[in-house]
């Protein structure tokens, strides 16, 4: 039988907070709305672990949201972070770390011939679209329902993550005038894409989307999908831009373009290239990215972007991921986890259905299959948050809402996936 979990000194912080910080937290989806009870508070990580303020342990499958696949506090990437914090944390003036990671970026990703670093894949996505605008003298943009591309508000219409988590509509703060020119299409729709561009002749700057859906849970393309994105952008003289935050260097090393063999224009990237530091990049095609400034017309600054601390992880995290069998590695444990999962859920009679490919994975409660937003908000929520309460308390750590992805890493191992699925089937079978 399972102890109830102690959490008596992260109630006591979480109460603090939501008297000083908006939900007592710093991005939404913390705050575990969507699943009830109370956050945990983290006080420490290490390889596929976290530890509370409470002194539980947990196998981590949220890996700070992505960056972590090498495992929590590599040894390699900490021993490099002490060097380079002797040197200064940052220098607001170029640096030969900023180089070294831009040449590994542009080795890696098919798209990009030029990359500019930033410091969030929020500054990444708001940059490409001013970007899109100003290379092809359009305003409009098509996105798809349930993928997020950061808080900035041309994104925020039917956008996926902590939006769908909490239920929110349309964010308010948001002007009717700015969100008139973002088209939504459902992901995986192609007739819906090729109908918006015959609506909008010559309007239209360019598509965005998560290439893998990672914000509305896992949701893969339909074979067919990406290629022709592809070719209706190029028909209609439009950009095509993949959002790689959450799949960059994680699906493969040269991210999903690399795995399915489309290039985009343009690609925005975070999480992975930052080795756990704050960091953000775009980047495309040369003709496309001489247009930023200084070399070009279009204006994007920042103080703190390429700053040391964020290339030294950044690089160290790369040159780990270059290892023979990565990649391989990765795929064969989270699809232990993914397919004993749904086994499990067949087993004790729960309709679920989900799939991983490479470090990243996903689970809904839901007969399925799920191919775009609106099959994934058929799940069952209230399920959803039974189990990973159940999970918390057998010391399993998972995104705190359905429409999540989960994320595997390096660091965990055979047992860890074979604890998990073992703590999987109590909790289904509780029910």
């Amino acid at each position: 039988m399972t102890l109830p979990l102690i959490t008596t000194k992260s109630e006591e912080i979480f109460a603090a907070a939501q008297k000083i910080m908006p939900g007592g937290v710093n991005s939404p989806v913390r705050a575990f709305k969507s699943v009830g009870g109370q956050p945990i508070v983290f006080d420490r990580v290490k390889g596929a672990y976290v530890w509370d303020v409470d002194g539980n342990q947990y196998i981590d499958y949220v890996g700070s949201w992505g960056p972590a696949i090498c495992g929590h506090t590599h040894p390699d990437v900490i021993n490099a972070l002490k060097e380079a914090l002797e040197k200064g944390t940052s220098f607001g003036a170029p640096c030969v770390l900023e180089n070294v990671l831009a040449e590994m970026v542009i080795d890696a990703v098919p798209s990009i011939e030029m990359v500019r670093f930033v410091n969030s894949g929020t500054e990444a996505c708001l940059s490409v679209l001013r970007l899109m605008r100003a290379f092809t003298g359009r305003d409009k943009l098509i996105k798809f329902e349930g993928c997020y591309h950061g808080h900035g508000d041309m994104f925020l219409v039917k956008a996926g993550s902590g939006v769908a988590t909490l239920g929110l509509p349309d964010s308010p703060g948001v002007p009717k005038s700015v969100t008139s020119s973002t088209l939504t299409a459902p992901y995986n729709d192609l007739e819906a894409v090729k109908h918006l561009f015959n609506e909008n002749p010559g309007e239209i700057a360019g598509v965005i989307l998560e290439p893998i859906v990672g914000n509305a849970g896992f949701i893969p393309p339909d074979a067919g999908f990406l290629e022709g994105l592809r070719v209706l952008t190029k028909e209609n003289g439009a950009l095509l831009v993949f959002d790689e935050v959450m799949t960059g260097f994680r699906i493969a090393y040269g991210g999903v373009q690399e795995k399915f063999g489309v290039t985009p224009d343009l690609t925005t990237l975070g999480k992975v290239i930052g080795g756990g530091l704050p960091v953000g990049a775009y980047g495309g095609r040369r003709d496309i990215m001489s247009m930023v400034a200084p070399a070009g017309p279009m204006y994007q600054a920042g103080t703190l972007s390429g700053n040391p601390l964020a290339m030294t992880a950044g690089i160290k995290t790369l040159e780990l991921l270059q290892k023979p069998g990565t990649y391989e590695y990765l795929d064969k444990i989270t699809k232990k986890l993914s397919e004993g999962l749904l086994q499990i859920a067949k087993e004790t009679g729960h309709a679920a259905c989900g799939g991983q490919i490479s470090g990243m994975f996903g689970l809904f409660f839901t007969q399925g299959p799920v191919h775009n937003y609106e099959d994934a908000k058929k799940s069952d929520l209230a399920k959803f948050s039974r189990f990973h309460r159940g999970m918390l308390e057998r010391g399993i750590y998972l995104a705190p809402s359905q429409f999540e992805a989960g994320f595997t890493s390096l660091a965990h191992t055979d047992e860890d996936i074979e604890k998990t699925l073992a703590a999987a089937r109590e909790v289904m079978s509780s029910w």
